[in-house]
Order: C-alpha cells, then structure tokens, then sequence
C-alpha cells in the first residue's frame, strides 16, 4: 500500500479533521482516506461549477413582460402575502 504523508496543514484544518475523526470514531488517517474516497466517488456532474452553469441560462427566460412589468408583478405578490399579517401562525 502506497503511503501519503502532508506537511504544513493548518491548525484549525487539523483539529476539524481531528474532531470529525473522533466523532466518526475512525482514526485520523482513516477519516482522511473516507474523505478523499468519497469525494473521488462523486458523480461527475457536481463538478460543475454553478456560476458556469447560471451564465448558461443567461437569455433562456421567455417573457413577453417589460422587466416594469415584470417587477410589478413580483411586487403585487408580496403585498398580498398573508405571511406578515398578524394572524399567521409562524408569528403568533
């Protein structure tokens, strides 16, 4: 088995890493291994990077609506929410 040794790790990188491997109840090289093999493990369509992928939308959206339009309409939404009004349950 091949060997991996890293120098100059942060303190408090280390001491996360420490903390996690405790509570895993693994060992910290072991909880490195877990780690690095479940990122390795990952799908390859989370590497994505979301900005790339938000830019990519750009000029998707189809609205026959003035951005005006568009704005008031979202605005009307919000005042005749009855999320603030005194009798919702998540304020009472």
């Amino acid at each position: 088995m091949a060997n991996l040794q890293v120098r100059d790790i942060d303190n408090r990188l280390y001491e996360s890493l420490k903390n996690r491997a405790s509570k895993e109840k693994r060992s910290i090289s072991q909880e490195v291994i877990y780690i690095i093999e479940k990122y390795l493990a990952r799908p390859k369509s989370l590497d994505v990077n979301p900005t790339e992928e938000f830019l990519q939308l750009s000029d998707s959206w189809e609205d026959d609506r003035t951005a005006e339009e568009i704005v008031a309409s979202i605005r009307d939404g919000r005042n005749d929410s009855i999320r603030f009004t005194a009798d919702h349950e998540l304020f009472d």
